[in-house]
C-alpha cells in the first residue's frame, strides 16, 4: 500500500482547496478552488507541481469536486480550458447544476464590473461543465480498472459530498466541507462505516 498527498491549497490557509492524493499509483485531485483574497498568481493552485511538462491529463486519474463554492471549484474552468486538463471530472448532480451559475456570477463581477483581467470566459465555463460526470450519493463509480469512488452526503450546502476512493488495498475519504448539525433545509453528514487508511478533512 502506498499513499502520498500533495497539498496545493488550503493546507495552512482558508481558500484554494486542492489536494492531489496518489493511491497505489492513481492520482486524484480533490477540489480545484481559487483564493478569493488574491488577484495575482496566488489566486490558483500551483498546478506545475503536478506536472512540470504541464501534461495534466496524463498526470491525473480524475478530478473530484466536493461542492460548488468557489474556494473548491473556482479554478476548474481555468485548469480544463486554459491549462488543458481533459480527463474525468466527478461531482454530484446538484453541484453540476449550480457550479456554472456561481462561476459565471464570479466572472461577471470580476471582469464586467471591476474590469479585471479575464482568467476564464463564459465559453470556458460551458465547455468545462461538458466534461463533468454527475454522480448520485452512494453510487459506486469505477473510474478505471483499479480506481473506485463513492460520494456520501456532507450537509454544508445543497449537493455537497464527501468522497471515498479505493485502489487495491488502500482506501481514503476526503470530506471537503461538511456539517454535523442539521438545520431547516440540510441534514447532518452521513457516511458508512469504512475501513480507511487516510482521512483528509476540513
Amino acid at each position: 500500500m502506498a499513499i502520498e498527498c500533495l497539498v496545493l491549497g488550503a493546507g495552512q490557509e482558508v481558500g484554494k482547496s486542492c489536494v492531489v492524493v496518489t493511491i497505489n499509483g492513481k492520482r486524484i485531485m480533490f477540489d480545484c478552488g481559487m483564493h478569493m483574497g488574491y488577484l495575482d498568481h496566488r489566486r490558483y493552485p500551483d498546478f506545475s507541481l503536478i506536472s512540470k511538462s504541464h501534461d495534466f491529463t496524463s498526470s491525473l486519474s480524475c478530478i473530484i469536486i466536493t461542492h460548488f463554492h468557489l474556494d473548491h471549484i473556482g479554478a476548474l474552468p481555468y485548469f480544463t480550458q486554459v491549462c488543458g486538463y481533459n480527463g474525468p471530472i466527478y461531482m454530484t448532480y446538484p453541484t453540476k447544476a449550480l457550479a456554472p451559475l456561481m462561476l459565471e456570477d464570479y466572472r461577471k463581477v470580476m471582469v464586467d464590473r471591476r474590469g479585471e483581467e479575464e482568467q476564464f470566459s463564459s465559453e470556458h465555463i460551458v465547455e468545462c461543465m461538458k466534461k463533468v460526470t454527475a454522480v448520485d450519493l452512494k453510487q459506486t463509480i469505477q473510474v478505471d480498472e483499479d480506481l473506485q469512488i463513492r460520494a456520501y452526503y456532507a450537509g454544508h450546502v445543497l449537493g455537497a459530498a464527501m468522497f471515498y476512493a479505493k485502489v487495491g488495498d488502500a482506501a481514503i475519504v476526503y470530506t471537503g466541507d461538511y456539517n454535523m448539525t442539521p438545520d431547516r433545509h440540510l441534514g447532518a453528514a452521513q457516511i458508512d462505516r469504512l475501513q480507511l487508511d487516510l482521512v483528509i478533512t476540513e
